[in-house]
C-alpha cells in the first residue's frame, strides 16, 4: 500500500491552509468531518464524482488539515484540529463560524 504523505506540524503553512479552505467543496468536508468526528470517504454529502472527492481529499491531507488513515479499502478522514490550533490559533474556529453563518438559510427582511 501506498504511504500517504501528512506534513510535520512545523511544515503547515497558512497559504497552503487558506488555499485548501477556499473552495467551497473542501471546506463542506471539513465542516461534516468537525461536526461528525472521523469519517469514511463515502460517507461525505457532495454531489461530486468519487475522483473529485479523492483530490480534495489529497488537497486537504497535503495541507496539513487532515489526516487519513486507512482501514482496509476505506480511507478515515479526520481532523488535524491540534496541529491547526497550535500553528494558527483560532483559525479553524474562525473559517468554520463564518461557513455556518453563510449556509443558514437567508432571512428576509422587508423595509
Amino acid at each position: 500500500m501506498k504511504l500517504l504523505h501528512h506534513p510535520a506540524k512545523d511544515e503547515i503553512a497558512l497559504p497552503t491552509v487558506l488555499h485548501a479552505l477556499s473552495d467551497p467543496v473542501r471546506l463542506q468536508i471539513v465542516a461534516q468531518i468537525h461536526k461528525n468526528g472521523e469519517q469514511a470517504c463515502k460517507n461525505f454529502e457532495v454531489s461530486i464524482a468519487k475522483s473529485t472527492l479523492s483530490q480534495h481529499a489529497r488537497t486537504l491531507r497535503e495541507a496539513g488539515i487532515t489526516h487519513t488513515r486507512a482501514v482496509g479499502t476505506h480511507r478515515l478522514l479526520s481532523l488535524r484540529t491540534e496541529d491547526l490550533n497550535a500553528r494558527f490559533p483560532g483559525l479553524l474556529d474562525a473559517v468554520l463560524s463564518s461557513y455556518k453563518s453563510n449556509t443558514n438559510p437567508v432571512r428576509q427582511t422587508t423595509l
